[in-house]
This record gives structure tokens, sequence and C-alpha cells, in this order.
């Protein structure tokens, strides 16, 4: 009982401290996510870099996280070099355990340093190619053209090849078309610039290049070079797959595809040889 009546005296005693450091908690974490806020929309209006914002952001919502524990510390009596000695060494004992995460810290700020991509560009991390959408501490967001969002570990970025599409604005679309040799080649090249012409993505004033690439077995290789700005890549590619077939069609020109002659004997069926034919 002795015990007992020691403990619900402690209790009432430090109930006051316990009841302040909770109001304190509730607070000041409304408090933090709001100067958070506030900082964001400071950055915004000063039009400072998209792709700096959330990292800033994040740096100054666990600083001020941290200094509130501090401050709640105090509330119950702890002294606060000895609660700051026991953080840094359980930080370091963290920060062993999780050397992986401090890399990513690391090249998080690398590549706010040295800036191989910013917030909006196309690019291509390994077997990912989408949109930046946010840099955060750990990790970079990406967007698929198929909407799928990516988180992929910042140190993976930085220790890998990264292909910035839209880092020069404007880009070639590569495409090759087979045709048949009885058809001209100066008339199946005509056909093909009227279609990139007619392609609004296209800029015109950018030389469209159309070249025999290469004369293959059944068919005549035109490579087929015109310019876009790099948001119009996949635009162009499709209309010009799509419209040069229909153009080839409407002047009668051959397009060689696989087909297989297939000739009865007496003995049973004989498949000859694939090979390539033409449209009639």
């Amino acid at each position: 009982m002795e015990y007992a009546t020691i403990l619900i005296e402690k209790f009432i005693n430090y109930l006051p401290n316990i009841a302040g450091a909770l109001v304190t908690l509730v607070i000041g974490f409304w408090l933090v996510g709001w100067v958070t806020k506030l900082v964001r929309h400071a950055m915004m209006r000063r039009k400072i870099d998209e792709t700096v914002q959330p990292f800033l952001a994040s740096l100054v919502d666990v600083g001020l996280k941290v200094l509130l524990l501090l401050s709640v510390a105090g509330m119950f009596g702890i002294e606060t070099t000895s609660f700051i000695a026991i953080f840094s060494a359980l930080a370091l004992s963290i920060g062993l355990a999780l050397q992986g995460n401090l890399g990513h810290f690391a090249s998080g700020v690398l590549l706010l340093i040295f800036r191989p991509f910013k917030v909006g560009d196309w690019v291509k991390i390994g077997d990912f190619e989408g949109h930046i959408t946010e840099i955060q501490v750990f990790n970079t967001v990406l967007v698929t053209n198929e909407n799928k969002k990516v988180f992929i570990p910042n140190g993976v970025i930085t220790s890998g090849a990264i292909v910035n599409l839209s880092g020069m604005g404007d880009l070639k679309v590569f495409m090759r078309f087979g045709v048949s040799y009885d058809d001209p080649i100066d008339e199946v090249r005509k056909v093909i610039l009227e279609v990139a012409q007619s392609c609004p993505q296209i800029l015109q004033d950018k030389p469209i290049e159309i070249f025999v690439e290469a004369l293959g077995t059944d068919a005549i290789e035109y490579a087929v070079r015109p310019w876009c700005h790099a948001d119009d890549y996949w635009d162009v590619y499709f209309y010009m797959h799509e419209h040069v077939m229909k153009a080839l069609d409407k002047h009668g020109m051959n397009v060689p595809f696989p087909q297989m002659d297939v000739r009865l004997h007496k003995d049973g069926w004989d498949f000859t040889q694939a090979k390539a034919g033409t449209k009639n």
C-alpha cells in the first residue's frame, strides 16, 4: 500500500507536466505542419526550383519535430544535454544500421547539386521511363506513361546511367519502314515526306530526314528522322506509323509481310520455307 500511495502521489505531481506535454505535442505537431506548408508556399512565391522545394520542406519538417521532442523532454525534467547525448548515440546506432538509407540521402543531395534532371523532366532510369514528379530525401518519384507511380531510391539513380529525354528540349524520332523493291525510291520518299509534313507535332522548321538505310532481303528499309518536342515523342511515333501505312496503301505501294506457301502432295502436307510477300 505504501508503494502504491507513493506512485499515486508521484503521478498526481507529474500530472500537470504530462498534460502540458500532451498539449505541447498536439499543438506542436500542428504548428510544425503549418510552418512546413508556409515554407512550401514561400518557396513557391519566390519561384524556387520545384526540384528543391520538397527536399527543403522535408528537412524543415524533420528538424522542427526533433526540436519539439527535445522541448517535451525538458518539460518532464530531463536534462536536454543528457537527452541530446542519448539521442546522438541512438542516431549513431540507427545510422550504422541504416547505412543504405544514409547513402540514399547523400545521393539525394548530389542530385540537387549536380541537377541531372529536374521535376517535370522525362527520363529513363534503369527499366523505368516517365516524368519526374518529386525528389524526396531518400527517393525520387517517377510517373510512367501508364500512370504508374514509381519510387526509385536515390542511391540507385546515382549509381547507374540516367537518360534525360527532356534535357535537350527537342528529340529526333527514329523510325524505320520497309517498302517493296517494285516501288520507286523517290516516290516512296515523297509519300513519307507528305505524311510527316501533315503531322502537327513534327517541327517543320527542322529538317525531316528520309533516306535508304538498308537493302533488305525482301524490302528496302527507309529510315525516317523527324524532330519534335520531347513531350510529343510518342504522338509523332504512333501518328507516323498509322498514316504512313495508309498513305502507302492509297498510292498502291507494297509493304512486305511474312507469308508461308503450303503445297499439297499425295503423301501429305508440305510446308515450304517461310518468306516475305507483298500486298496486292
